[in-house]
């Protein structure tokens, strides 16, 4: 609405950048929109740009947790990676930021996981645009999967330099102190005399140290301090700051006016300190930051039509297009075979070793690979993948925050608004009572420097770097700190079957040959015909009968089943008639049930029963008798035949690990064991009669893993421990997440902690140093919250003064830092414990 107020006329327009009023006419730029008081501040908007300034409202309602929830609105999920948090103000700020913009319904930070998801209205908010509008004040938000190598982050190199130009200036700073104020303070003789133009040399010195350490070196907390304030959440970073940037400005106005009791040293000790410490956390914060950025590479961005075979990016792809996939290649889309029959590989998304047959009318899932022949993909109804839909799962739930937040965090709420009220009320209190404003300010400062809680700020990270580090040395890698808060409370252990209670590879575990036919006979046959296959199971077959593991290609260079030449595992020879040994295996042929090949100058058959009896072989008793004993124990028979009959069976199989009856018995101890796998009937059924497993939960599909886990949360906290893609949601889902080091790379990224060896024993030894771990941070606090007791009452008192109080908060530390630093037993009570 237009304003008629003639007033209103005669009133000078208002600058864009600064709020004064512009001159008649402004100054303007046809590249710039607005008018400016003058050239200056229209150069700073040509250079700057616009600084947004997030809504006041919008970060209130996300701190007292008013904001809609994502669950609630309606719209385009996104998720980002934010480098810079590390709190829950951070958190809060983060999400009052992004509701402000119009067109962002709903946002849900997580420090932990350095993430954001935003639900956004697309026609409103370009999605490209998103991370620029939560850039700033310290923050920088990219896509998820940009910028996340395996090199040190952006923000931990600045970090670095800060410590690094802190350190040197503050040493240069303390040996100034050491040699001129030090001395004087102790009652001898200074070494010149500070009342001269020598003294004020020497503060000066100091002065511009100290400013250094505290303007630079200091940034990260002034910055922290300054989003507590905006967001109206005290944390331990606006404590810090205040206790820093009041001892500064004393010993500023001391020096001024002529004093020689200066508590720069204070100042710098502060910011030294917690910065250290920081850095602590983030070395440990970076292995759960950005852990999702390679999961984007498992993703198809294009598709290949059929018929023509050209190229087209995946966002192009309709319902009911057509799709050509070749062997080695993953498939893009969910939908249906079409044309050909393969071995798809399925265990990125089921964790499912064994690969399974496809033929026109099957099912194919998006992120599968086809192993040894090309395939036709109709692409279904929704034009979407599987693999998407579980990693835009993980996504969702590795957004989120978490359940428990930083204990330390939650007390700062309390703690830093109370210590600054009574800083305060002891300073005017003194005035009333008749003391010296020097003598009030005095003991303020020492009430805040003694209350900085650089312990209170160590305890969690220190500790968390000791148990990361001791985990380490056990073959474990600790993928985020939160477990260290959630481990010590699991009452429920969920196990994932393939690749957790079993080796999750294919292994020859029983070669069974019938009358008239020996052991080696039988498996160097069908070891021959098999070196021509992909399919795990004959690289089962090839390896045993080379004395070796199976290999992921059936030790064979994939090429065209027609021709081409092929390295021959084991021997090293090439050629277009690979062999075992010196026996040639001819006229090759591909079934969907298995192979067939002349060897010897027969014709050899290999694989299921059912290709025998299509082939013409008969079946003996003893073999079917065979056959039906491995299929109970939840093992693939292959049968092997030639000359009219099978000769023998070979027993292929995910083969149980050699410890994992000893390692549930263990996980057992005080805890509900459960397992859930997608296998069903036999290969399920052989773990429900074993000690220390309470329930078996066979047929799960990948999709209701999560479910699961989440319904089992209502018996209680969930440790879930898995290996394969499709474990990846429930891993994130549970209260604590383990993945074995055998893992995808899905699983890995999902879990809070890695099994490096490989050993499943290991999983009970993670929640013991998890367990230890938060034993020592609940020491830890528990200290630092001593100290404070009795340290602050004699602040108030006007026992301590600024530098005693100073000494007294580097003690507190390193008390902490020594406990940290201890290598952690488990059964071990602590260095505090034992003061």
């Amino acid at each position: 609405m237009t304003s008629t107020d003639p007033a209103d006329a005669d009133r000078p327009a208002a600058c864009s950048l600064c709020e004064l009023p512009t001159p008649s006419p402004p100054i303007t730029d046809p590249e710039l929109d607005g008018g400016f008081c003058c050239r200056g501040c229209l150069e700073v908007q040509r250079a700057l740009g616009d600084v947004d300034t997030p809504e006041a409202s919008a970060i209130e309602d996300a701190v007292a947790g008013e904001g809609r929830s994502v669950e609630e609105v309606e719209g385009e999920d996104a998720f980002l990676a934010v480098d810079g948090m590390h709190c829950a103000t951070c958190e809060a700020f983060l999400e009052g930021r992004a509701t402000a913009v119009d067109g962002v319904h709903a946002a849900e930070a997580s420090y932990a996981s350095d993430a954001v998801r935003l639900v956004y209205d697309p026609d409103r908010v370009d999605p490209e645009e998103l991370p620029e509008l939560l850039s700033g004040f310290g923050y920088t938000a990219r896509e998820r999967g940009v910028g996340d190598d395996d090199g040190v982050p952006d923000n931990d190199i600045a970090l670095v330099k800060f410590l690094i130009g802190g350190g040197m200036f503050g040493m240069m700073a303390m040996i100034w102190y050491a040699i001129f104020l030090y001395p004087q303070y102790f009652g001898y003789p200074p070494v010149v005399e500070l009342g001269t133009f020598d003294g004020l040399y020497v503060y000066l010195n100091i002065w511009l140290m100290a400013s250094f350490v505290l303007f630079y070196t200091g940034y990260p907390i002034l910055r922290g301090a300054y989003v507590s304030l905006r967001a109206g959440m005290p944390n331990m970073d606006l404590l810090v700051a205040v206790a820093a940037l009041a001892a500064y400005a004393y010993s500023t106005l001391a020096m001024a006016v002529g004093r020689t009791d200066l508590y720069f040293d204070v100042s710098i000790a502060i910011v030294l300190v917690v910065t250290g410490g920081t850095y602590y956390e983030g070395v440990v914060k970076r292995r759960a930051a950005g852990l999702l950025s390679a999961l984007t590479e498992r993703q198809v961005t294009e598709a290949r039509r059929h018929p023509g075979g050209d190229s087209v990016p995946i966002e192009e792809v309709a319902p009911g297009d057509r799709l050509l996939v070749r062997a080695g290649e993953r498939v893009p889309l969910d939908g249906t075979v079409h044309e050909g029959s393969a071995a798809v590989d399925e265990s990125l998304i089921t964790g499912e070793s064994l690969p399974v047959g496809k033929v026109p009318g099957d099912a194919l899932r998006g992120g599968t690979v086809v192993t040894d022949a090309p395939l036709v993909l109709e692409v279904g109804e929704e034009a979407e993948s599987t693999l998407d839909r579980l990693l835009e799962l993980l996504w969702k739930v590795q957004s989120a925050r978490p359940g428990v937040q930083r204990l330390a965090d939650k007390l700062a709420t309390i703690f830093v608004p109370l210590v600054l009220v009574l800083a305060t009320v002891v300073a005017v209190a003194m005035l009333a009572t008749g003391s010296s404003v020097t003598a009030a300010l005095l003991v303020g400062l020492t009430v805040l420097i003694v209350s900085c809680p650089c312990a209170l700020g160590l305890a969690t990270p220190l500790a968390i770097a000791s148990g990361v580090r001791d985990a380490a040395e056990r073959g474990i890698v600790v993928a985020a700190e939160t477990i260290f808060e959630d481990a010590p409370t699991v009452e429920v252990v969920a196990l994932d079957k393939t690749g957790t209670l079993t080796t999750g590879s294919m292994a020859v575990g029983g070669v069974h040959p019938g009358a008239g036919t020996g052991p080696d006979e039988l498996l160097r046959r069908a070891a021959a015909v098999e070196r021509l296959s992909e399919h795990p199971i004959a690289g089962a077959i090839v390896a045993a009968a080379d004395g070796g593991e199976p290999s992921t290609d059936g030790g064979v260079e994939v090429g065209d089943p027609g021709g081409g030449r092929r390295t021959n595992e084991g021997d090293g020879s090439t050629g277009d008639a690979p062999s075992v040994g010196s026996v040639p295996v001819e006229g090759f042929e591909r079934e969907r049930r298995g192979v067939v090949g002349r060897v010897d100058g027969e014709r050899v058959v290999v694989g299921h029963p059912a290709l025998l009896a299509d082939r013409g072989l008969t079946v003996s008793g003893e073999l079917e008798a065979r056959i039906d004993r491995a299929r109970v124990d939840g093992d693939v028979p292959v049968v092997v035949g030639w000359d009219g009959r099978a000769r023998g069976v070979i027993v292929v199989g995910d083969a149980p690990r050699e410890e994992w009856r000893e390692a549930v018995e263990t996980l057992a101890t005080g805890r509900e064991v459960v397992l859930i796998t997608g296998d069903e009937g036999a290969a399920a059924d052989r773990f429900r009669a074993v000690g220390g497993v309470d329930e078996v939960f066979a047929g799960v599909p990948p999709e209701a893993k999560a479910e699961t886990v989440r319904r089992l949360r209502s018996r209680g906290p969930v440790a879930m421990v898995g290996d394969g893609s499709n474990d990846a949601p429930a891993l994130a889902a549970a209260d604590v997440g383990i993945a074995m080091g055998s893992g995808t790379k899905l699983a890995t990224d999902a879990a809070d902690a890695v099994v490096v060896g490989d050993d499943l024993g290991a999983v009970a030894e993670t929640l013991e140093i998890a367990g230890g771990t938060h034993r020592r941070i609940r020491q830890n606090l528990g200290w630092a919250f001593v100290y404070n007791g009795i340290a602050i009452p004699l602040a108030v008192a006007g026992l301590l003064n600024p530098f005693l109080a100073a000494i007294a908060m580097a003690t507190s530390s390193t008390l902490v830092v020594l406990n940290s630093s201890r290598s952690l037993d488990p059964a071990d009570g602590g260095l505090l414990a034992r003061l």
